[in-house]
């Protein structure tokens, strides 16, 4: 059965457009994905918004630059307490800690085990496993003891870095802790990590250890393990999974659950598998969303399949499914990969003709995709487009475009784009130095290469300031 004529138009309700924010300022930030954030693109923002994250960026560094004093010590605390907030949430590690510091010296300063949870969820985003143990001793120091929650944000910490035996060993140790028993929020945070570090085998494990203990799996704990499975492509357990959430009656599948299941079999190109659970889904009640029809317009263009592609765009364009930046840009990149060059700008001017605005993911897949048609002339253009837009430019958007310059041996062009990265803030990843050292070599430029080798070391060694003293 054709997957677009099950659905009934009276039964489709969602849309979930993404509104732009529209920033009046030109910004350049770090990105590895297309997250919500980049997906929203490079817009412009009233002046009030500007003078808000103007005024929060010079509470931060002021009350950083009072944290480096030891006079400070009865500031007003709602000044101290906002910019220790507003570096946590900006997920800028060093100011935070600097700020927390300044906060422990204060008269009026009362320990509370929820403001380490936050700091240790901001050390554990920002892969900062060393500083979370500090800060765990700290707790102590300030007469505390940790409750569930610290010990689950500390399991998240050393999990997402990567030390999984230190994570497990966090979850025993939460066990001999007097009201600490891990709980099913701890186990799904100990799963997320296990399918984030391709350790699927210890999932069973883990899902042994909850039934003796007497705690169920949530939603959300099956969703992680069957997205986990799906993208490891495996098919037998996800679906035996699957069987399991449906037959519990107080986990029903959702549509994160249809997603991850229709969207591990379009990756992998089992396109009719793909079909049979969007119908299964269908009749278990559960209606598709705007990533539904991304998922099958980025499967049906792994394929190759544009027609039905096209068909699935033509469909969300006509009902209550409005197509998002993300769903062009799938196509735009879809066809990039695949030389279809014409396609792919004339995608590009119909996301426009729309009124959507081009993000830092689009121009980077229109660098992509002109650089793989040699049409370096195409790439000069995008560029002018770029420079003279307010678009949110990331370091993905830079390293797409140094490797089209370095590819034809233009390392004049590749240069300036790494100073104007530095520049603005981008920072330069593990890719951005790789391609520039292979292009440098290619060229003979051996001293040129070395640094950017050194540099490399420079940027993944593990020396870090202590800034808890």
């Amino acid at each position: 059965m054709d997957l677009l004529q099950v659905m009934e138009p009276a039964k489709l309700r969602w849309s979930s457009t993404i509104h732009s924010k529209n920033p009046k300022f030109f910004r350049i930030k770090s990105s590895k994905e297309d997250s919500v954030g980049t997906s929203q693109g490079l817009q412009k923002c009233s002046k009030k918004n500007l003078s808000r994250i103007l005024r929060t960026e010079a509470a931060i560094k002021a009350i950083e630059r009072k944290a480096n004093s030891a006079k400070y010590n009865n500031l007003w605390p709602k000044a101290v307490l906002e910019a220790l907030d507003d570096a946590i949430k900006e997920n800028r590690w060093e100011s935070a800690l600097k700020i927390f510091g300044l906060l422990r010296k204060q008269h009026w300063y009362e320990p509370k085990c929820q403001t380490y949870t936050k700091l240790l969820v901001m050390l554990g985003k920002c892969g900062k496993p060393n500083q979370a143990t500090m800060l765990f001793e700290l707790l102590y120091a300030d007469g505390l003891q940790p409750k569930i929650d610290v010990y689950t944000a500390l399991v998240g910490v050393y999990g997402f870095s990567g030390l999984l035996d230190k994570a497990f060993q966090t979850v025993n140790d939460m066990k001999s802790v007097s009201d600490c028993t891990p709980d099913v929020y701890t186990y799904t945070i100990l799963i997320k990590c296990c399918v984030k570090l391709n350790r699927l085998d210890m999932i069973k494990h883990i899902l042994c250890e909850m039934s003796y203990l007497g705690i169920e799996c949530s939603v959300i704990t099956y969703n992680t393990i069957i997205d986990g499975y799906g993208k490891a492509g495996l098919f037998e357990l996800m679906e035996d999974l699957l069987m399991d959430m449906i037959e519990s009656g107080t986990c029903l599948p959702d549509v994160v659950t249809f997603n991850s299941v229709i969207g591990a079999y379009g990756n992998s190109g089992k396109i009719e598998k793909m079909h049979s659970w969007f119908d299964e889904f269908q009749l278990m009640g559960i209606k598709p969303d705007i990533m539904t029809f991304n998922i099958l317009i980025k499967s049906y263009g792994r394929a190759g399949d544009y027609v039905k592609m096209g068909s699935v765009l033509d469909f969300m364009s006509k009902r209550i499914y409005s197509p998002t930046i993300i769903t062009y840009n799938t196509i735009i990149e879809t066809f990039g990969k695949a030389g279809e060059v014409e396609k792919m700008e004339e995608i590009f001017l119909k996301m426009k003709h729309q009124g959507m605005k081009p993000n830092s993911r689009t121009y980077c897949s229109l660098v992509s995709g002109y650089c793989r048609a040699g049409m370096l002339n195409k790439v000069d253009s995008i560029m002018r487009q770029v420079e003279n837009s307010d678009v949110v430019l990331d370091t993905p958007f830079f390293n797409c475009a140094i490797h089209a310059y370095g590819r034809v041996g233009d390392v004049q062009r590749m240069a300036e784009l790494f100073l104007e990265m530095k520049d603005g803030n981008c920072k330069p990843d593990n890719i951005t130095f790789a391609t520039m050292i292979q292009v440098y070599s290619a060229q003979g430029m051996t001293e040129a290469a070395g640094d950017l080798e050194l540099k490399l070391v420079s940027l993944n060694g593990t020396s870090e300031p202590k800034l808890l003293g």
